[in-house]
């Protein structure tokens, strides 16, 4: 039996909407596969889901991936799935990315890795597709190469790898809610303003320019959003009040991880996410009284996925 571990994600990145994204060092998810009579995945347990997630390999994230990759083999080989769940259902934090791409790179494993990073990115897309209706690389690419990504295009795939500062760090709180990706969607509309887009294309390429040159001064100033955040603030009680906490700890920026609940800030060290966290806690909690949450503070994943032993025990938390 081979097990992987694929980190949660960041997507957007504030000014970066469906391009920009980075991994977390934790939390995630693993996927451990085992040899199967038969062609194709023959089985696929979830645990960690409460019974929410399908089980037929088709209809899962991880099952559909996995059936992708064995198309692009072309192997008659078969196999068994269980997928350990430590990301929630429809947070921001790219839980079906990580998903597919933990089954990918462990099935890859068990044949003795004949797909490259790039055949591996395409099928944990496509397995979202499958399963989720969208596949979106700023998540999944992140999952698998580590680091800070700009998926310049998704058909096919062109991913730029970009550089990360180092100690580089974030604070991530999770609200025990859940917004899902379509809905968030579908309150942005086709139509953005000039003035907001020019903003919004200084601010992307400002970030870009501050990760290869390490100016942190820089990325501050970049991690504005004003296209996508200014519409979807109000779904998370109390985000602007916790954004305003983690730019007065000392934050970089502070915006929405994917379409939320999750709400990022990025830091210039672990320190100092540390301290912000806290800070968005504190005043989460009073903001939303009855609402718990998560806080997760880690250093920018570098790694990605990565063969791991010890299943869900062996996961960085």
């Amino acid at each position: 039996m081979i097990a992987a571990y694929a980190p949660a994600s960041v997507s957007n990145v504030a000014c970066g909407f469906d391009v920009l994204g980075f991994a977390l060092e934790a939390p995630g998810d693993v996927v451990s596969v085992a040899p199967a009579d038969g062609p194709g995945v023959r089985s696929l347990i979830v645990r960690g889901d409460d019974g929410r997630l399908p089980t037929d390999p088709a209809r899962n994230t991880a099952g559909a991936a996995v059936i992708a990759l064995l198309e692009r083999l072309e192997t008659t080989r078969g196999v068994a799935l269980t997928v350990h769940k430590g990301l929630p259902l429809a947070s921001g934090v790219g839980s079906s990315a990580a998903s597919a791409v933990a089954a990918v790179v462990a099935v890859n494993e068990l044949f003795g890795r004949p797909a490259s990073l790039e055949v591996l990115l395409e099928c944990a897309m496509a397995g979202e597709r499958a399963a989720c209706g969208a596949a979106h690389p700023d998540n999944v690419a992140p999952a698998l190469y580590g680091g800070f990504v700009l998926a310049r295009a998704a058909a096919p795939p062109d991913i730029v790898r970009l550089p990360v500062p180092a100690h580089l760090a974030c604070a991530v709180l999770h609200p025990h809610m859940e917004i899902e990706t379509g809905a968030a969607r579908a309150l942005l509309g086709d139509a953005v303003p000039l003035g907001a887009a020019i903003k919004q294309w200084a601010n992307l390429g400002g970030l870009v320019a501050g990760l290869f040159t390490a100016d942190l001064g820089l990325i501050a100033r970049s991690l504005v959003d004003h296209v996508v955040e200014p519409r979807r603030a109000a779904l998370v009680p109390g985000f602007r009040a916790v954004q305003q906490a983690a730019l007065g700890a000392g934050a970089l920026g502070c915006s929405l991880s994917g379409s939320g609940p999750s709400i990022f800030a990025l830091c210039d060290a672990l320190p100092s996410a540390q301290r912000v966290g806290e800070a968005m806690r504190t005043v989460f909690a009073a903001e939303s009284r009855a609402l718990a949450a998560d806080l997760w503070t880690c250093e920018v994943g570098r790694e990605g996925a990565r063969i791991i032993t010890g299943l869900a025990a062996s996961v960085p938390r």
